[in-house]
């Protein structure tokens, strides 16, 4: 096995050297192509990416779909304004450009766009008044609250509280939206939890209190298969680290 696995690294060294070297040979043609002085180019001054050169452009489904499914639905439904907890910046940054929006996080981004406001909030403690929300979503975030990585304290069960607050502030007849990785459940510490489909529909639709309006499922070939609108339980905790996006309408 030792030996195997010094032939890799010898291998991976070779690959990487082969690639320098080819690099180097189109720095080379560059320079002797270049016939202005518009710009200065010199090796010391080289930025070298390696891994770009592909037959297609690689990009992360999770935080390409979810923001993307969540943008149409906040654009559809069309209220007046929408709160945003801690998802990644990306779609608060391009829905402000459609609505206004409040985005919220333990560590506040210092974001100045117009119809954009930012704050803080601990998801564990909203600082929102009980059935006051029209328009919220939490995207990819739960999965980290209690473990940790951002600061927060260790709590295994501040997901549970997290979520408790979204039904909370949520307003009867109100639309939220959760995004959580899926698949079979488990933590992968300090990074985020992977949740069941169950473990999250369960929790919402106890007591009738929310309904499933909208349900999403990216799976782990997402990529190359595309995503799958209602997918049952058994596809998604079929997965390895799929990603799923539940729109919730609360009912009572």
């Amino acid at each position: 096995m030792r030996r195997i696995s010094i032939v890799k690294r010898f291998y991976y060294l070779f690959l990487e050297i082969k690639r320098e070297l080819a690099i180097k040979s189109e720095f080379n043609e560059l320079v002797n192509k270049t016939t202005d002085n518009r710009f200065q180019i010199n090796w010391s001054d080289r930025f070298i990416y390696l891994n770009d050169n592909t037959k297609d452009t690689f990009f992360d489904a999770h935080y390409i779909y979810h923001p993307a499914w969540a943008a149409r639905i906040v654009k559809k439904l069309n209220f007046e304004k929408h709160i945003d907890i801690s998802s990644t910046l990306h779609f608060a940054a391009i829905v402000s450009a459609f609505k206004t929006i409040e985005f919220y996080d333990y560590r506040p981004a210092n974001l100045n766009l117009s119809n954009l406001t930012t704050n803080f909030a601990d998801l564990t403690k909203l600082p929102f008044k009980n059935n006051s929300i029209q328009s919220i979503s939490c995207m990819h975030v739960i999965e980290h609250i209690g473990l940790g990585r951002y600061g927060d304290p260790i709590d295994p069960k501040a997901d549970l509280v997290a979520m408790g607050e979204l039904k909370r502030v949520t307003q009867v007849g109100g639309n939220l939206l959760i995004v959580v990785p899926v698949g079979k459940p488990r933590i992968q510490f300090n990074a985020h939890r992977i949740y069941s489909y169950e473990l999250i529909t369960n929790f919402f639709l106890k007591d009738g209190i929310f309904k499933i309006e909208d349900f999403l499922l990216i799976p782990d070939d997402s990529i190359k298969n595309g995503n799958k609108l209602n997918a049952s339980a058994e596809e998604v905790n079929s997965q390895y680290y799929g990603c799923g996006c539940w729109h919730f309408v609360k009912v009572k």
